[in-house]
């Protein structure tokens, strides 16, 4: 029985040095950790200041199947939040999004971003300050890119901003799922004092400027 066990702590080791040698090679090399993306689907990834927030709005938006949590943009492999609060690990907090582009194309999504976030702010949302906190589009292919880049000059070009808009537009690298108790968090705790100061005006704003993406079980 204890050779047994021996034999399958040595293999399961041999699996997580081997995984995270694969995306310190990615990391290290520039390519990207792949994205399980189920057919027909497509994935977006943003940082628009806590992820409580950005995740909330995204989740109501009618066409999007899940969104996840997480940090992206550094190279610290499996970050935990209290490293990427510390500002040193180079991520930001961001969300990755699946949606359907059948239902929502990724210009609105954009649009939905760029409206629910200052993106003149550099490292800082409202209280958050930190370049975990940056905003920021992780552009998983070149059509990304373009429209991402097309949709900051339409903006710059709008006089929407007095000022600059600071908006990072990098090519995705690597995401990490947050710890489970960041997942859901709005929908979990409604009446925490962040989640009511600043995260549910912006869901409020979403819901009134865009009723047309809201998924109908949100609909009052």
């Amino acid at each position: 029985m204890r050779v047994i066990r021996l034999f399958f702590i040595i293999i399961t080791s041999v699996v997580y040095i081997s995984c995270a040698q694969e995306q310190q090679n990615q990391l290290l090399t520039g390519d990207p950790v792949e994205v399980d993306v189920p057919e027909g689907m497509e994935v977006a990834t943003f940082a628009g200041g806590c992820f409580w927030c950005t995740e909330a709005v995204f989740e109501r938006v009618k066409g999007v199947e899940s969104v996840v949590s997480g940090y992206s943009g550094g190279k610290e492999l499996n970050p935990t939040y209290y490293q990427v609060g510390s500002g040193r690990t180079g991520h930001a907090e961001a969300i990755q999004i699946i949606y359907d582009p059948k239902v929502v194309s990724y210009d609105n999504l954009l649009e939905i971003f760029f409206a629910t976030h200052d993106p003149t702010t550099l490292n800082r949302q409202g209280p958050d300050v930190g370049p975990q906190y940056r905003s920021a589009v992780f552009y998983h292919n070149d059509g990304q890119k373009k429209a991402a880049a097309k949709y900051v000059n339409k903006l710059s070009s709008s006089g929407k901003f007095s000022n600059k808009i600071v908006t990072q537009r990098v090519p995705y690298l690597n995401f990490y799922e947050a710890e489970d108790y960041h997942q859901d968090y709005y929908e979990i705790n409604p009446n925490q004092g962040y989640i009511v100061q600043v995260t549910r005006p912006k869901v409020n704003k979403f819901i009134k400027q865009y009723p047309q993406y809201l998924k109908d079980k949100y609909k009052k």
